[in-house]
C-alpha cells in the first residue's frame, strides 16, 4: 500500500491550498481516509476524516475552513484549506484505516507527509 500526499507550499495567512493523497495498493473505497498534522515541536494532531460514502468530520480548530473530499475513481483523497493562519503550519500526513477512526494509532497506512507553511 502507498499513500502519495502532495500540494503543500508556503502560503500567506487567509490564503488557500489544496492537499491531495493519491492511494495505491488497496481497496479504497472500502476506506476511511483522514489526514492529521503535525507542527513544529508539536505532536501529531487530527485534522479530518471521510468515510466511504462521503460522510466526513473534523478538528473545530479547521471546521469551516477545511474541506476533506475523495473521488473514489481516481482513488485520491483531497483537503481544501482556505482561510489559512500562522498556526496552520505542520506537515501534513493522509492516512487509511479499514473502520471509522480519529485516532492517530489506529490508521493502518501512512503517507509521506507534505509541508504547509502559512507566513503572517
Amino acid at each position: 500500500v502507498q499513500l502519495q500526499a502532495s500540494g503543500g507550499g508556503m502560503v500567506q495567512a487567509g490564503g488557500s491550498l489544496r492537499l491531495s493523497c493519491a492511494a495505491s495498493g488497496l481497496t479504497f473505497s472500502r476506506y476511511v481516509m483522514a489526514w492529521f498534522r503535525q507542527a513544529p515541536g508539536k505532536g501529531r494532531e487530527f485534522a479530518a476524516v471521510i468515510r466511504w460514502d462521503g460522510f466526513s468530520t473534523y478538528h473545530d480548530s479547521v471546521k469551516g475552513r477545511f474541506t476533506i473530499s475523495r473521488d473514489n475513481a481516481k482513488i485520491t483523497v483531497y483537503l481544501q484549506m482556505n482561510s489559512l493562519k500562522p498556526e496552520d503550519t505542520a506537515v501534513y500526513f493522509c492516512a487509511a484505516a479499514p473502520r471509522w477512526v480519529i485516532r492517530d494509532s489506529d490508521y493502518d497506512y501512512w503517507g509521506q507527509g507534505t509541508e504547509v507553511t502559512v507566513s503572517s
